[in-house]
């Protein structure tokens, strides 16, 4: 199954029942997959928009509905979806968009990969928030990413992302295909409590459409009820704090993650594509001293796993952008950290990591 596809499956088996999307290579397949399913499956709505401002808008009323809803875009794309997604944020907003990355900036190329979304994601919007973004390195992981990118919506009442690469979305691979997935549905608003009144988790519960609860929905700072609020200092910094809180609180909760060789000198940090290569060179060619951490969720980011590694001498970072989650390690440890940034659409070769291994053992 290619990756696109493996994708959209996976959210049709975590109960998807509302896509609106606008084509855009290289995700077109998640929405033709969806367009094709979905007017097949009871209670299940597909619309293509006019164009990605319009798909996140619509998601976002979806949910309030009480659907499980989905987009799928790339990177001008996301770039135009990212006021909506700060609205999503605010409005605490379940949701999942899948995000299959491919070189720019700008139009750049249409049809290569690329990881330059990365910071784009966590804080592409204007204001203070945080985000919980997956990554797959196999298609496999596709559709068991994308099925999870909703329970974690509906758990956090947040927007999720699924940061896939053009390489890994055209890819085509055997998967299975479970008989069911779990499904996690937002915890129910009690019945006498405030539409934005968090528990102690920091959570609201989440009203079910039709139960006749009268919810303002705003993105304007607002209090418990809802009601626009906007002048008030000490309201808004408790709002933002804990809509940040209840996902940098959680990180353990979220992490996603494998450890290969937790005792080696050498530690490659991946995620997504680059993680097949990465792979290569650990586990097949077995270079010496070697191992790797691949993060399936970059976003809260995992920063305790970096303590893992007691004789780590260099952290190296192959990712398909400049450098963007080096830089995120590097705040974080005390040993060299070095950034294999790799653009143009192509992945790293073993021979690259092989050499980066060898230029990191002279330096140290």
């Amino acid at each position: 199954m290619q990756g696109n596809i493996a994708c959209a499956e996976g959210a049709l088996a975590a109960g998807c029942n509302f896509f609106a999307g606008y084509p855009i290579t290289p995700s077109t397949e998640v929405a033709e997959h969806m367009a094709s399913r979905m007017p097949k499956m009871k209670g299940s709505c597909y619309i293509q928009m006019e164009d990605e401002i319009a798909s996140m808008a619509a998601i976002i009323g979806a949910a309030w509905t009480g659907a499980r809803s989905m987009t799928a875009t790339s990177g001008p794309g996301f770039s135009l979806m990212m006021e909506n997604i700060g609205y999503a944020v605010m409005t605490e907003t379940p949701c999942v968009l899948v995000n299959i990355q491919r070189g720019g900036p700008s139009t750049g190329q249409p049809t290569m990969g690329a990881q330059g979304d990365m910071m784009q994601v966590r804080f592409g919007s204007h204001g203070d928030y945080s985000t919980i973004a997956l990554c797959p390195s196999c298609v496999q992981e596709c559709f068991d990413l994308t099925a999870k990118a909703f329970n974690l919506a509906d758990r956090f009442r947040t927007p999720v992302f699924l940061m896939g690469d053009e390489v890994i979305g055209h890819m085509r691979e055997k998967i299975e295909i479970p008989d069911s997935v779990e499904i996690i549905r937002p915890k129910p608003m009690p019945e006498n409590s405030l539409p934005f009144s968090p528990g102690t988790d920091g959570i609201p519960g989440f009203a079910a459409f039709g139960t006749g609860r009268h919810i303002p929905v705003t993105g304007l700072t607002h209090d418990e009820r809802g009601y626009p609020d906007t002048t008030n200092s000490v309201r808004h910094d408790s709002l933002v704090r804990r809509l940040v809180s209840k996902i940098e609180d959680a990180r353990h909760e979220i992490a996603d993650y494998t450890i290969v060789n937790e005792d080696a000198e050498y530690i490659f940090v991946c995620y997504g594509a680059p993680v097949r290569t990465v792979r290569e060179v650990v586990e097949r060619k077995k270079v010496p001293n070697t191992g790797y951490l691949q993060l399936r969720i970059v976003w809260p980011f995992p920063e305790d796993l970096l303590s893992r590694f007691p004789h780590v001498k260099a952290f190296i970072v192959p990712e398909m952008n400049l450098g963007m989650i080096s830089r995120e390690i590097g705040r974080h440890v005390h040993v060299p950290v070095i950034p294999l940034g790799k653009i143009g659409g192509e992945l790293h070769t073993p021979e690259e990591l092989i050499d980066a291994v060898r230029i990191a053992g002279g330096s140290s």
